[in-house]
């Protein structure tokens, strides 16, 4: 079928085929430009590549809105000796957002010194259905005298917040401390309207941090958003250093981290990619010594990479820096059809470069079958970064394909400079391995087939498991280093994981969230949290409010009069009071009039109200300083109403999941290459062929668990590029007929052009990239030494 095919295309002309190659490529060019002027973009975001963890719509939208306000939000630390320099420093930055970020950035701030005053103006109304739990258990214990002696403390008090007005409505002064403890617990200072913290320096003297928060406009993923935020910051802090040279700057929030990952990003697809491509033309000029190989070569290289680009951005929309971080790897795969014509053209000068085409054709075509089912198999993982890789490799290398069926008959027809040495080096290494089998007994082939299979044992048995999605990526240590210093002045921040509580009704959630205080504060004393924040101080339920509401009923009713006469005050001052408290019967705090108040549209995000597709109601529990994740979701587990949401524990799993499936899909696609290769050659054969990289990357575990390496999801990703790329190598050795010297220089090539590209992506900052790129570099290399040995099995298995 596939000779068929060859002969058949073989008849056409060169100059048909190459208008028909440029054609297709001038309609490539089309459709990119109209995917980016119709607003195709280059993507940043790390979330884009996680896992699509499915979630109730409940947990959805709470973790939409905590992903919100964690990756839009920034915070400044300027660290001072003495606390005006650090205040001036904050006002001056503050000032210079303000004027200089419109647009770029909003809701900038430090102490918001009307909040006080906001939450005052919404709950004093509700006073009567106010009480601290102290209050409370004082008047459930009929001890009205101690809160009575109490208010007296107050009244000589030379620093009490006791005045008239607030007499005259609060005899007890009840009112101030329930204000008091809606205010967070924090090791913060306020000065001049500025957060302070104080942390000790080496010296033993204590500095002084004013804090900035800020929110950024758009996301701090996407580039664009990101080189305008950083601008303006980066303006504003060389501003501050030309006016005080001593001040400390600490950043905490995504937008550092995001941009310190674009930049990394963008620096490996320059360096890699550059790296990748001088030392293929290099490769390329040593065997050749011929412009002619070299500029065909460039321009495979440009085409696959053309349609690469704008095949993927047609499929999703966008492109990932990452995607192009592991493209620059294609380099050195698309080159491998250039390499076996020009090495074949050397092995066989006198033939046209139609009648090498049609000599190799049935291998190439084999060889991408079997590349393009690999990075298939890439695609079925979960991460639309990995589905963007595939597409990516996949479409590159059809237009490798391509290009050399169609374009290379006109364009490669001219004549090489002799490759006579080139190709008796390939041949004496052949001839070194085919002597080494002869000499070697049977008895040392069986020896060490066994010490192979032993060393291989031991190192898989030494194999573990690491699914932590943090491989993904990770900051460098200057911006990780001050963002663990500002979040612990900020008393540990909030992490990733919150708590997620959930009612069938209001009053039934506000109950849910009273009931899980006690249990917070256990978790606090306990130190699995260092903080954590929750809206049942803020809101609470009709049950609690009635409940104070007749407690302080005491008070009001039944012994007014002594309180009055007790604390000296104006007896006229009772009717008015049992009045007031009267007419606040039933005057509840809900959650509507709060949360759309002043004082509470701060806290609006942390409530979930029902909407479409949507029944029940939610609050979010942001927790921080986490110690122990896994005791913490135990120490929950019997709170039938709580959730611990943990986004980055559940795409771990996941990923754990589909790095077993990972492996599965791999023994998958050996079993179809098998059966795809039984068309062309023997059973035997197509066993063999697809035994070389098989066993490559059960070496390649065994050197991995050697190592001490611990297997994640992208080195099983990576062991499928093993097989998809090194059984081409196979592929070629069982097509050659003994005729294998042009075969074993174009695998050379091939095999050092990909060990180019995929050895620099072990260099790489970033985590799985490195994995990636270390398994293909060990797994080709050894798919590298075993392939040749198939045409010595080739003499015997037809």
């Amino acid at each position: 079928m596939i000779d068929k095919f060859a002969t058949l295309l073989s008849q056409y002309s060169a100059k048909f085929k190459f208008s028909i190659w440029l054609t297709m490529m001038s309609l490539i060019v089309i459709i990119g430009c109209s995917l980016w002027q119709g607003g195709a973009r280059v993507q940043s975001d790390i979330l884009a590549m996680l896992p699509n963890v499915q979630e109730d719509p409940l947990t959805d939208i709470a973790l939409s809105r905590v992903e919100e306000q964690l990756s839009n939000s920034i915070y400044l630390g300027f660290v001072a000796d003495n606390q005006a320099q650090a205040i001036q420093a904050a006002q001056g930055v503050m000032a210079e957002l303000n004027e200089q970020g419109k647009g770029i950035f909003v809701d900038i701030k430090s102490a918001d010194i009307n909040q006080a005053e906001s939450l005052n103006n919404y709950y004093f109304p509700h006073r009567f259905s106010l009480l601290t739990p102290d209050q409370a258990q004082t008047l459930e214990s009929g001890k009205l005298d101690s809160l009575i002696g109490q208010a007296q403390q107050q009244l000589y008090n030379a620093f009490s917040y006791a005045t008239s007005g607030l007499l005259a409505n609060d005899p007890l002064l009840l009112y101030p401390q329930n204000l008091q403890a809606l205010a967070p617990k924090q090791a913060l200072e306020v000065h001049q309207g500025i957060l302070i913290a104080r942390l000790p320096a080496e010296d033993s003297k204590v500095k002084v941090a004013a804090i900035v928060m800020a929110k950024g406009v758009g996301s701090a993923f996407n580039p664009k958003v990101q080189d305008r935020q950083m601008s303006v910051l980066t303006q504003a802090f060389e501003r501050l250093a030309l006016q005080d040279t001593d001040i400390e700057i600490l950043r905490a929030g995504a937008l550092f981290h995001a941009a310190a990952a674009t930049q990394l990003a963008k620096s490996e697809v320059t360096s890699l990619g550059l790296a990748s491509l001088i030392g293929v033309c290099l490769l390329v000029w040593l065997a050749f010594r011929s412009l002619m190989p070299l500029t065909i070569a460039l321009l495979t290289i440009s085409t696959s990479m053309l349609v690469a680009v704008v095949m993927t951005t047609w499929v999703f929309s966008e492109l990932h820096l990452l995607t192009l971080v592991f493209g620059t790897s294609l380099i050195g795969i698309a080159i491998d059809y250039s390499f076996h014509f020009y090495c074949e053209r050397l092995n066989k000068p006198d033939a046209s470069a139609t009648q090498v085409i049609q000599h190799i054709f049935p291998a190439i075509t084999l060889a991408l079958i079997t590349s393009v089912l690999a990075y298939s198999s890439i695609g079925f993982a979960p991460f639309p970064g990995m589905q963007q890789v595939a597409v990516f490799c996949a479409s590159g290398l059809i237009s490798a394909y391509i290009t050399l069926v169609l374009a290379y008959p006109l364009l490669a027809s001219g004549t090489l400079p002799k490759g006579e040495k080139q190709l008796k080096l390939a041949d004496l290494y052949l001839q070194r391995i085919n002597t080494l089998l002869v000499k070697l007994p049977t008895k040392g082939l069986s020896l060490i087939v066994i010490i192979c299979l032993s060393v291989s044992s031991f190192g898989i048995l030494r194999l573990t498991s690491d699914d932590d999605i943090r491989n993904l990526q990770q900051s460098p240590p200057e911006v990780q280093v001050q963002e663990n210093t500002l979040r612990a002045l900020l008393s540990g921040g909030t992490d990733n994981q919150f708590l997620l509580v959930r009612g069938d009704s209001e009053q039934a959630l506000l109950q849910h969230l009273e009931e899980l205080a006690p249990r917070l504060n256990n978790a606090l004393n306990q130190q699995l949290i260092g903080n954590s924040f929750s809206l049942s101080n803020y809101l609470p339920s009709h049950h609690r409010q009635e409940n104070n509401y007749r407690l302080q009923g005491e008070i009001y009713q039944q012994n007014l009069n002594q309180v009055i006469d007790t604390l000296g005050l104006d007896d006229e001052l009772a009717p008015q009071l049992k009045q007031a408290y009267l007419a606040a019967k039933g005057n509840y705090i809900d959650a509507s009039s709060f949360l759309s108040s002043q004082a509470g549209k701060l806290f609006a995000p942390l409530w979930i109200a029902p909407s479409a597709g949507q029944e029940e109601f939610g609050a979010i529990v942001l927790i921080g300083g986490i110690s122990d994740i896994d005791k913490l979701s135990h120490f929950f587990a019997d709170y039938p109403h709580v959730q611990l949401v943990d986004k980055v524990g559940d795409i771990s799993k996941v990923m754990g999941k589909y790095r077993q499936l990972t492996l599965i899909l791999l023994a998958v696609a050996m079993l179809a290459a098998v059966l795809i290769f039984c068309s062309r050659f023997s059973i035997k054969l197509a066993c063999l062929v697809v035994a070389v990289p098989a066993l490559s990357a059960i070496f390649t575990l065994a050197i991995l668990g050697i190592t001490g390496a611990s297997l994640t999801l992208f080195h099983s990703l990576a062991l499928i590029l093993v097989f998809g790329i090194g059984v081409d190598y196979s592929v070629f050795f069982a097509e050659s007929k003994q005729q294998s010297r042009g075969v074993m220089m174009a695998v050379f090539m091939s095999a050092s052009s990909t060990i180019l590209a995929f050895g620099l992506l072990a260099f790489s900052s970033t985590p799985a990239i490195h994995f990636f790129g270390l398994t293909l570099l060990i797994g080709i290399g050894f798919t590298f030494m075993l392939s040749p040995f198939i045409q010595t099995f080739t003499r015997t298995v037809k």
